[in-house]
């Protein structure tokens, strides 16, 4: 819903009536990922569901949802009659719950709107079949909570788990009783999470950080990059970074809070830096701590880190030379590089040529 939120909350804040369809399931070859949303006013539509594929199809249902007021989850796949007018041609299936969205349908949206605006993270649950329960939506932010999905026990149960789900910033269906028990599955429950976006820590202010930053930033990252000379640690020099931070490159990753989401990129490639941030850096929850480097560098690297008493299985949490193996030269190819292995290890692929495999592109969400 992030690439629509602007747009809707414009028709919302005016008073108008739209559908709001949302991609709540996937299976195979899906073009876009549970959350993807596309909104509908009139003849006005944004976003997108599929990429393309059923656009039109859902278009229209929206149009049908806004003026019925009713929600419906449709479910689209590939046919054989009509693979090329309404089915998805790469082969996949979306489940797609089409809403009427209005202050009365849905009062929280401002509030989850300035939630999302200021990083603050918050969860949406909406209930999409039941006798019933269609449509009920309860929003989840780390203390409290607005809504209800029917019962008091149902809505403590997905209090707990929308919290757990925000933590990892995972988005999905939960499956529950009508009561909020958890050993049964009749009552699908979709869970939107809108965490903070990840940090992309970037250690060293040369030109190969510059464009880190840069394919940081279209990654959806919240770029931070530090150096200890302040004459080379400049906003000018680093537009797209969030932040930059003049100081030595350990005491400040010692001074933040590290997850499990976080980014480490050591691009400084001298050991008077690079060794006492990667003795912090490999002991932290770190999702991906990478150094930049040529072989010889890397093996020295490894041997000062040894003898600053870090374990095999720490070192093993290195990724050095940093990015996957592109023949990169330039410092656009080499940030390349490195994106493609922080996509590579978040999703799981294995790095070939795609016309090398066979079977399916995507894996499971």
């Amino acid at each position: 819903m992030r690439d629509v939120l602007s747009q809707i909350i414009k028709w919302w804040s005016a008073g108008e009536k739209f559908g709001l369809a949302t991609v709540v399931g996937t299976f195979r070859s899906a073009p876009r990922p549970p959350g993807a949303a596309m909104a509908v006013l009139g003849d006005e539509a944004v976003g997108s569901v599929s990429g393309g594929c059923v656009e039109g199809a859902v278009y229209e249902l929206a149009q049908e949802v806004t003026a019925a007021g009713e929600p419906v989850l449709q479910r689209y796949g590939v046919s054989d009659d009509e693979a090329f007018s309404v089915g998805l041609t790469c082969g996949g299936i979306i489940d797609v719950l089409v809403e009427p969205v209005s202050r009365d349908t849905y009062p929280e949206l401002g509030e989850v709107a300035a939630s999302i605006a200021a990083h603050e993270p918050v969860a949406v649950a909406t209930v999409l079949s039941g006798p019933g329960r269609a449509g009920a939506r309860r929003v989840v932010w780390p203390g409290r909570a607005s809504g209800s999905l029917g019962t008091p026990r149902l809505d403590a149960a997905i209090d707990d788990d929308a919290r757990g789900m925000l933590a990892q910033g995972l988005t999905g269906i939960r499956r529950y009783g009508a009561r909020g028990e958890r050993r049964l599955d009749d009552l699908p429950v979709f869970v939107q999470s809108f965490a903070p976006p990840p940090r992309l820590l970037v250690f060293g202010a040369i030109d190969f950080a510059a464009a880190v930053a840069r394919i940081g930033k279209f990654l959806g990252y919240h770029v931070v990059v530090c150096d200890a000379r302040p004459v080379f640690a400049t906003e000018k020099r680093f537009p797209e970074a969030d932040e930059v931070v003049v100081k030595w490159p350990h005491d400040y990753l010692t001074s933040v809070t590290v997850d499990e989401r976080t980014v480490i990129c050591v691009l400084t490639h001298d050991p008077k830096f690079d060794v006492p941030l990667l003795e912090v850096a490999l002991r932290t929850r770190a999702a991906y701590v990478g150094a930049m480097g040529s072989r010889r560098t890397h093996d020295d690297r490894i041997t000062r880190l040894r003898e600053a008493g870090l374990t095999e299985e720490e070192l093993a949490r290195l990724r050095s030379p940093i990015g996957l193996d592109l023949g990169a030269r330039t410092p656009e190819e080499t940030a390349v590089a490195i994106a493609a292995e922080l996509i590579q290890l978040r999703w799981g692929g294995s790095g070939r040529p795609l016309t090398d495999t066979t079977g399916r592109i995507h894996g499971e969400i």
